[in-house]
């Protein structure tokens, strides 16, 4: 295999990266990728960072340099959007990414000339759509996943509305976010190289908070106001795309607007749906079978194939048809209420509402959990020497059900952290 003879600092870089719960399988196309991206010095640097966010002096101690040098080469990677920098308490930090969503996106959200953007379009087309071992690991590994649907809020009724919590409705991470970028959208930039793109619009990719921030200020994005965020989702909506946000509540990082034919998430949805890789939202829509003209425009919207025709059973019209929808499939967006002219489709709560983790830390807790990396979130550097980093990961473990519990006390391979939690469960 080719990759086993790649250079060392690529090498280090894909094993750090399968620390983190969402991670990258080795493979001579993401060594490929890399490549095209930091050279093997850069690689073997990013190797060495923590998996929570960092500072200049905690980079510098790791890579043996001195304060003033380490913050050069931080900001050289977070102008590239390898790394994401914010401003926490008075303080520039650090962190790099997830491949997903992360700095395979970043890479494509702006037209650019320092790299070479039409041969990582191939690249990543032949890594997460044809090998498919990276979209598996991404999309259908545990229970929780990146990111989740949101519902289509024009299509919602007065009643459906009351059930709706803000944190559900993308018109409301717009408005509460302290930053929002801008930026091309991945999937369909990629997919323009390969002349596979859709019409969708291609300005339209959001990002919000320190994630927008950082971005903005590297140029990857541009800034927004709320009005104009409001409006691109409107365009979303008009066009029949389904948005796609970091699945949580707190302050998520980014909202997509995706087609079924581009986005990995809706192709991953379509491929894999038994496996749920997307979380739905509390919504499955309802076929009225008395006004169903069968006219198979909901069928054409849904982004991931969970409407059908089917025959309407109908002795006097034999060949009359109407639409059935696959609620182990379906995402519950809204799409298809939205392109239907007979008024036949509304929208009705699910039987169990989705639970959405809290915040960055809860999910990825979680994730790791779920995948069996929790201990390298916990003996991560930065977290092994901050009480606060510690404390915030044990407080996610001990607000989890026993089981997950259980779970985490194993990976851990902890009589510390098992008595810990049997102590303070209550």
């Amino acid at each position: 295999m080719a990759h086993l003879a790649a250079r060392s600092g690529y090498q280090d870089l894909v094993r750090r990266l399968n620390l983190s719960p969402q991670g990258a399988p080795p493979s001579d196309l993401l060594f490929e990728i890399l490549k095209v991206l930091m050279n093997e010095k850069e690689a073997a640097l990013v190797a060495q960072t923590p998996l929570r966010p960092f500072t200049v002096e905690r980079a510098a101690r790791a890579w043996r340099m001195k304060p003033a040098e380490a913050g050069k080469v931080l900001d050289e990677l977070a102008s590239r959007a390898l790394l994401v920098d914010s401003e926490w308490h008075g303080r520039r930090t650090y962190v790099l990414p997830p491949p997903m969503a992360g700095f395979f996106e970043f890479s494509m959200m702006r037209l650019r000339g320092d790299v070479d953007q039409k041969l990582l379009a191939r690249l990543y087309y032949e890594y997460i759509t044809v090998e498919e071992d990276f979209i598996k690991a991404l999309f259908t590994q545990g229970e929780t996943q990146l990111g989740r649907t949101f519902v289509n809020e024009a299509v919602l009724t007065s009643e459906n509305a009351l059930h709706v919590l803000d944190y559900e409705r993308a018109s409301e991470v717009v408005k509460t976010a302290s930053h929002r970028g801008v930026g091309l959208c991945y999937c369909r930039h990629k997919m323009a190289h390969a002349a596979r793109a859709c019409d969708a619009p291609l300005d339209i990719c959001m990002t919000f908070n320190a994630t927008a921030a950082s971005l903005v200020r590297h140029g990857y994005a541009r800034a927004v106001d709320v009005a104009e965020g409001l409006d691109l989702l409107a365009e979303a909506r008009g066009r029949n795309l389904v948005q796609f946000g970091e699945n949580i509540r707190d302050r998520p990082s980014f909202i997509c607007n995706c087609c079924g034919c581009c986005c990995e998430a809706m192709i991953a949805q379509r491929r894999f749906g038994l496996l749920h890789p997307v979380h739905t939202t509390n919504f499955l829509p309802v076929v009225d079978a008395r006004s169903c003209t069968g006219c198979g425009d909901c069928v054409a919207a849904c982004p991931v194939g969970a409407i059908g025709l089917v025959s309407a059973n109908d002795a006097r019209l034999p060949k009359k048809k109407r639409a059935r929808v696959d609620a182990s499939i379906c995402l519950g967006c809204g799409v298809c209420v939205g392109a239907c002219r007979a008024r036949s489709l509304s929208l009705a709560s699910r039987p169990e509402r989705v639970i959405t983790p809290l915040d960055s830390v809860h999910r990825a807790v979680v994730m790791a959990i779920e995948r069996g990396k929790l201990q390298n979130l916990v003996f991560d550097n930065q977290a092994f020497a901050s009480h606060r980093a510690l404390a915030a990961v044990l407080g996610v473990i001990l607000r989890l059900p026993p089981l997950k519990q259980a779970l985490a006390s194993r990976q851990m391979k902890s009589r510390y952290l098992e008595a810990l939690i049997a102590r303070l469960r209550f």
